[in-house]
């Protein structure tokens, strides 16, 4: 009834992602996208969980259901009890990204939950299942799967024409998220700034043919500015109107453009008005579904809201808490354990890198609650006197030509004067695909890390590298250049310079590896805690352009594996490294993506054996000598990527994941029975400690007319055992993954097929 009531002025204003409030209607202001990707985000305070492909790692499905319940109940929270002066937090949450993690190079990988289709649809069906919520008619809050389609690239994101053969498009890309949308727990979709197949995928003709086939009144929400890229940046039509009038008829909603000003937007509609490019009959079919959206959180009806009660105090309670520990626990991934280096006992430890002593966020994650880091957890358990912690990063002064230095006054404000300056910890990042130049940071010991502000104004104020643009990064050429503004620093330590006429050169005052090597040299074991921070080389805008450790953290390794070869790798990251030299000789490697306020807790447990690690890795780890496919080339089934299509050897395959017990496994059977394909299959543990197994079910097709998979991944569950216990297990296969697309349809299953089953 409320569409019949708005007037056509009205409905357009609607269609602008800032929905203006209609007081004669009793409509409230709202708008779409509310950030929930591994907890709520962009809103303060909230639980923090394991980074999607961390939680990709954990295999497990009911785990990912109460992370998203978790997470609706927070946003619930800030939706009902915003703080003061902060608006209602929206329900149309901009979450999961289920776009499959083809390239390990890709900007964006820390998003995504799994290489494999099967995986990533399972697990995204699953938290958004916790997203939406249980009641059979108000959704907690309303879940948009991003981005549709054919996304992994950053470089030049908004203009890229990204070809994608049309099997690779059904059977790669497409089920992630046509499945979660037959689940019925998904209420829009989000397209991604590419062209796919020469069409930009706001106009992309399968949003309607497939989505819309699946699921009619799925909500389409624009990506941010995508709309007005259609002309600016993409040049694929002539005008404004052109654009949106040609993303209504594909069936885009919601447009976020502009920011939260409505006006150009409404503007643009009209004119397509005017000129006949749309009918009201198609902004009424764009508005009722976004109507139908809202009405479906309970908004119309708040006193039949199930979860219009909910306040902050369930905000990082106690129950999200242990969540968050549970998750960080089930994430970690062994990927070597020589001779049984781990667990290992109280014995003296030095913790050694730039990431033993942080726990870092990253772009869509909430504000940390609280942190624990590796190094704090490990001295709650082995006692302070047991722990010695190195960075293992240069000490270094900022020195001009004349020789004054850089100083900080009390508030972090610098100068040039003579004499000893500040003393900065410094750390060099590499490379990526945008910045060839490698990017640094300079942290001081008495403030923060040298930034600069919107003015270009220097001062070593930032609590950590953050921001869209992260102004907290340096190339040294030797001037100074700031990477987020691309300017240099000039003699009044301000970065607003074409022309590096300011050559400021790292002084050192204190070797880092030299300082790691004699921690490591003192104590009977060393945690070497390797990585990335979220924030640079490989993230939103982003891409990496290798697989390698930074040259600076590889050397770091090297040495201290030499000092001492009772060592143990911790790699804390978003993606997958090429750590060639490390497989060969380091006794110990654990994995974790970042982990959230419970890092540290988890890795300490994971350590010392009180947790027996059971997370299995979601994406293929290449060596360094394998020659990637271009980031371009889509075609996963030509150019040989993932796991399915790889003919090489991994460095560690995907899957892969040590436990410290040991399974067995009984005979496979598959069968087709009333209810479709079911495996079955005993697992016992066959070993002395209680663990996790991630039994996992491939099959080989031996007949297709079309090039077969090496394996496919057609069923997975992650079980507990205690030791001597066995699991009759009985895994449902769906038919889409025994099929093939050929001849412009779905085939399948077909033919004969191997099967196997193991814990990788």
């Amino acid at each position: 009834m409320v569409l019949a009531d708005l007037t056509l002025a009205e409905k357009i204003a609607l269609l602008h992602q800032s929905q203006p409030a209609v007081p004669r209607l009793g409509l409230e202001a709202w708008h779409t996208g509310c950030e929930a990707l591994h907890g709520a985000a962009g809103l303060g305070r909230a639980t923090v969980f394991p980074q999607a492909v961390g939680l990709g790692a954990t295999w497990d499905r009911a785990l990912l259901t109460a992370i998203g319940e978790a997470a609706s109940t927070e946003v619930r929270a800030y939706r009902h009890d915003p703080p003061e002066g902060a608006p209602p937090a929206s329900l149309n949450v901009w979450s999961p990204v289920v776009n499959p993690l083809r390239d390990p190079r890709w900007g964006r990988n820390e998003e995504g939950y799994s290489e494999d289709p099967l995986a990533t649809a399972e697990l995204a069906i699953a938290y958004c299942t916790g997203l939406r919520g249980r009641h059979p008619a108000v959704w907690r809050t309303a879940p948009v799967l991003k981005h549709f389609l054919a996304y992994n690239v950053e470089t030049e994101r908004d203009i890229v024409d990204v070809i994608v053969p049309e099997r690779v498009l059904y059977e790669y890309e497409l089920p992630v998220f046509l499945e979660p949308l037959r689940a019925g727990v998904v209420a829009g979709v989000m397209p991604a700034y590419n062209l796919v197949n020469g069409v930009p995928n706001h106009v992309h003709p399968l949003l309607g043919r497939a989505l819309r086939a699946v699921k009619p009144d799925v909500v389409v929400c624009s990506d941010a500015q995508a709309p007005s890229n259609l002309v600016e940046r993409e040049r694929y039509f002539a005008t404004h109107a052109e654009s949106h009038a040609a993303a209504l008829h594909a069936g885009v909603d919601s447009y976020t453009d502009n920011g939260t000003d409505p006006a150009p937007t409404i503007e643009r509609f009209t004119e397509a008005l005017a000129r006949g490019l749309i009918t009201e009959a198609d902004i009424d079919a764009a508005v009722g579904r976004l109507l139908a959206l809202r009405a479906s959180t309970g908004e119309f009806d708040p006193a039949h809201d199930p979860y219009a009660g909910t306040r902050r105090d369930v905000v990082a309670c106690d129950a999200h808490n242990r969540l968050a520990a549970r998750a960080a626990r089930e994430s970690i991934v062994l990927l070597r354990n020589d001779g049984g280096a781990l667990p290992f006992t109280d014995r003296s430890v030095a913790v050694v890198g730039p990431l033993g002593g942080r726990v870092l966020r990253d772009w869509y994650s909430g504000t940390l609650p609280y942190a624990v880091t590796i190094e704090a957890a490990l001295r709650d358990r082995l006692g302070p006197d047991r722990v010695i912690a190195a960075e293992g990063v240069d000490l270094v002064r900022l020195v001009a030509p004349d020789g004054r230095q850089v100083h900080a006054g009390p508030d972090g404000a610098l100068s040039l004067a003579e004499g000893p300056g500040a003393v900065f910890a410094h750390q060099d990042w590499g490379t990526s695909v945008q910045c060839p130049d490698p990017v640094h940071t300079l942290r001081s010991l008495d403030h923060g890390y040298l930034t600069a502000d919107d003015d270009g104004v220097l001062s070593a104020t930032a609590e950590t590298p953050d921001g869209w643009v992260v102004r907290e990064l340096w190339e040294l050429h030797p001037a100074l250049r700031n990477n987020g503004s691309g300017l240099y620093v000039s003699e009044r330590l301000v970065a607003d310079s074409d022309t590096p006429d300011l050559e400021l050169r790292l002084e050192r005052v204190a070797d880092g590896v030299a300082e790691a090597v004699a921690a490591a040299r003192a104590a009977e074991r060393v945690v070497v805690v390797l990585g990335n921070d979220p924030h640079i080389n490989g993230r939103e805008t982003v891409d990496r352009d290798g697989l390698a450790l930074p040259a600076q953290q590889e050397e770091l390794l090297r040495a201290v594996v030499a000092a001492n070869p009772d060592t143990v790798l911790v790699l804390v990251s978003s993606y997958p490294y090429a750590i060639d030299w490390a497989a060969a000789n380091v006794p110990a490697i654990l994995w974790t993506a970042h982990a959230g306020q419970e890092q540290g807790n988890a890795v300490a447990d994971t350590l010392l054996g009180a947790s027996n690690p059971g997370g299995r890795l979601p994406q293929t780890w290449y060596g360094a000598d394998t020659k990637l496919p271009a980031p371009l080339d889509y075609d996963v089934i030509g150019a040989g990527w993932t796991y399915q299509y790889h003919r090489g050897t991994a460095l560690f395959p995907f899957g892969h994941g040590l436990s410290y017990t040991t399974f067995g496994y009984g005979p496979l059977t598959v069968t087709h029975e009333d209810d479709g394909w079911v495996a079955a299959l005993s697992v016992t543990n066959t070993g002395l400690v209680p663990g996790d197994e991630v039994v996992q079910v491939y099959a080989t097709p031996r007949d297709w007319p079309v090039e077969a998979p090496v394996r496919r991944l057609v069923a997975f569950e992650r079980i507990t055992l205690e030791p001597g216990e066995t699991s009759e297990m009985r895994l449902p296969i769906p038919e889409w993954v025994l099929s093939y697309w050929h001849e412009g349809r779905l085939n399948g299953p077909t033919g004969t097929f191997g099967f196997t089953a193991g814990g990788a």
